[in-house]
């Protein structure tokens, strides 16, 4: 289980912005962030057991963000691995070229995921059920994406989260204190108040999990600017109790 938070074209001068927790079990090896791809250049964690990646960003602006989807049947080892998904739409000059890509494929040959890809112009999540694949584009706002539905409501831990990234994202548009801003996102992805959903053991109600074996093991901070570039900072290590440092950018 993931969490992502993503404003869209909320503030003048940062029309997106993503704050991020990824995870998983902690005994699986992955990467901090670096260049995956050089034409276009993409810099992104690595997942080196499968060899994909959880969240990365392209030199054209873009970002791509892969959660697992909660189901009732186990994933099937045999499919192809989802890390795959962001690289794939990455390659592509925008969010809107990159969806076009992604009605190519074949839904079936994942298990299933949530897909955010998103530029300064367009944003979507993308869904598998089977072989269909359900876009769903996002207006100008914030959203919070895990492992269930795109700003789910019956969620506790999206709808008590998803209050708190609001206010967050208000103060910064009031005060345009970057600093101020990253500080409370950090805050907030460090969060460990269970929520009370009935579908999670209690430990995995948190934005900040601490489940044994699993468990949050890296956050990213990312900010385009109105001028296209980015900012990222990655903490290789729960938000809890490691810093954001900046990392690389494309």
């Amino acid at each position: 289980m993931c969490t992502l938070a993503i404003y869209v074209r909320q503030f003048a001068t940062a029309p997106l912005v993503v704050a991020a927790n990824r995870d998983e079990f902690h005994d699986r090896p992955a990467a901090g962030p670096a260049i995956l791809a050089e034409q276009p250049r993409i810099v992104g964690g690595r997942d080196l057991q499968a060899g994909g990646t959880w969240l990365a960003v392209s030199e054209h602006g873009v970002v791509a963000g892969l959660l697992n989807r909660r189901t009732a049947e186990p994933p099937v080892a045999s499919k192809r691995s989802r890390g795959e998904l962001p690289l794939l739409m990455l390659r592509s000059s925008s969010a809107a070229a990159a969806e076009r890509v992604l009605a190519t494929l074949d839904g079936d040959a994942y298990n299933a995921f949530n897909l955010l890809v998103a530029d300064r112009a367009h944003a979507w999540v993308a869904q598998n059920h089977g072989a269909a694949l359900h876009v769903t584009p996002l207006p100008a706002g914030v959203h919070v994406l895990t492992n269930v539905d795109l700003n789910d409501p019956t969620c506790s831990r999206i709808a008590h989260s998803h209050r708190r990234f609001t206010a967050a994202g208000a103060a910064f548009a009031a005060d345009g204190d970057l600093c101020r801003f990253r500080a409370a996102l950090r805050t907030i992805l460090a969060d460990h108040a269970l929520a009370l959903d009935p579908r999670l053991p209690d430990a995995l109600g948190a934005l900040c999990v601490h489940a044994g074996p699993f468990g949050t093991c890296a956050s990213s901070l990312l900010v385009l600017d109105d001028r296209g570039r980015w900012q990222h900072w990655f903490a290789d290590g729960p938000p809890c109790a490691t810093d954001h440092a900046p990392a690389p950018v494309p």
